[in-house]
């Protein structure tokens, strides 16, 4: 057993059987530092890089007591190894699925940002209800988000918003089919992936007979009771999104112990349910689900917690694209007047290693990731 002091803060053993362990990465570097500092092993690379970690926040759920604690890796090793046991285990296993990289089901490495444009076939979606309503009118504003920078369309034929109530099946699928059959029909849209925003497995079906790649479902295969079956039967992608309650009551009133440790075992266990359902872990997705069970202070904690996610040992999806986040303007603001504060989030989410950002306002979001990916990439001499 290696020597030297614990940590300080961490417990020296005492933890009971139920102890549930997490690490958030911290200390987080981008550029020519984060390749240096792993090859020196002072740091690990974040989900494959570009970015590294040079520490952890290891949070401890015990008794109904929470616990955090920041430490360096080196210190982080010593305390696993001193604990032993199962936490010793847990702590190699969350490492192991932090630093490990990451890629789409087709084997193709996330080594840059991955933009989902939003396209929703609604009449009364929260940001842009009615404008794509139409087929035609969604396929050409498909055609233009990918012009923009977007690698993904996501087709939604049921506005989830709060207070939304649901839509009939037959309706969901007669708004979303042409759609999906235009974007699909299109040269210029070929090697884009098109995914369904659904939570409904008839929806599926149709939309993955007609072309769809990912299935997008914010309640991740549980609505529907067929929704895990037809997941596994695909080779589509799947997006597991933490939602608490339903979309006509999930805000009113939601309760958390801690919201970012409870999304992420809620997340844990649904990964879990889907791998035992026959879905392979290359083909899952995490999604903390902003706004979706979550007021402003909620949503601002799962937004500082980003990094925690990558312990799920997944690609991370964030949504946070003109919603309200906090602050008091952004919330008074129309979903179109957020602009500003969904460009600082998808700064932020990057910066915290997610893969990919769902959003509206796709041009605007691609200059912000690659300005992120000229300051986190292989730095350039200035003189060159």
């Amino acid at each position: 057993m290696s020597g030297g002091a614990r940590p300080a803060g961490l417990p020296d053993g005492g933890l009971s059987n139920s102890a549930r362990v997490y690490l958030r990465p911290v200390g987080l570097v981008g550029g020519d530092a984060a390749a240096a500092m792993v090859a020196a092993g002072s740091a690990r690379p974040l989900a494959g890089g570009p970015l590294a970690f040079t520490g952890c926040e290891v949070c401890i759920r015990d008794a109904g007591r929470i616990d955090r604690v920041a430490v360096s890796l080196s210190a982080l090793d010593r305390w696993a190894e001193r604990i032993g046991g199962r936490v010793e285990a847990r702590v190699a296993l969350l490492l192991d699925r932090i630093s490990g990289p990451r890629a789409d089901q087709d084997g193709r490495p996330y080594d840059r940002p991955r933009l989902m444009g939003i396209i929703n076939a609604t009449p009364d979606s929260f940001s842009d209800g009615g404008a794509y309503l139409d087929p035609a009118a969604a396929v050409a504003q498909g055609a233009a988000l990918v012009a923009a920078g977007a690698d993904i369309l996501d087709v939604g034929g049921e506005s989830t918003r709060p207070g939304a109530t649901p839509v009939p099946l037959d309706e969901e699928i007669a708004r979303i089919l042409p759609v999906i059959e235009g974007l699909a029909a299109r040269d210029d849209l070929r090697g884009t992936q098109l995914s369904i925003d659904t939570r409904h497995a008839p929806v599926m079906r149709v939309a993955l007979s007609a072309g769809a790649r990912i299935i997008n479902d914010i309640s991740a295969l549980t609505w529907d009771a067929d929704s895990l079956d037809v997941a596994a039967a695909s080779d589509a992608a799947i997006v597991l999104m933490h939602m608490r309650g339903e979309p006509a009551t999930m805000n009113l009133a939601p309760v958390y112990e801690d919201v970012a440790l409870d999304v992420f075992d809620y997340l844990e266990a649904r990964l879990e349910a889907c791998i035992a359902a026959g879905i392979e872990r290359r083909r899952l997705i995490a999604d903390p689900g902003i706004g979706f069970g979550k007021r402003a202070p909620q949503n601002l904690a799962v937004l500082r917690s980003l990094a925690l996610y990558h312990g799920l040992g997944v690609p991370l999806l964030l949504g946070a694209s003109r919603k309200g986040l906090g602050d008091p303007g952004s919330e008074r603001a129309t979903p179109r007047q957020r602009l500003p504060s969904s460009l600082g989030a998808a700064m932020h989410a990057l910066g915290q290693g997610v893969q990919i950002l769902r959003v509206h306002d796709v041009a605007e979001t691609r200059q912000i990731a690659t300005l992120w990916e000229r300051l986190n990439g292989p730095e350039a001499r200035p003189d060159a």
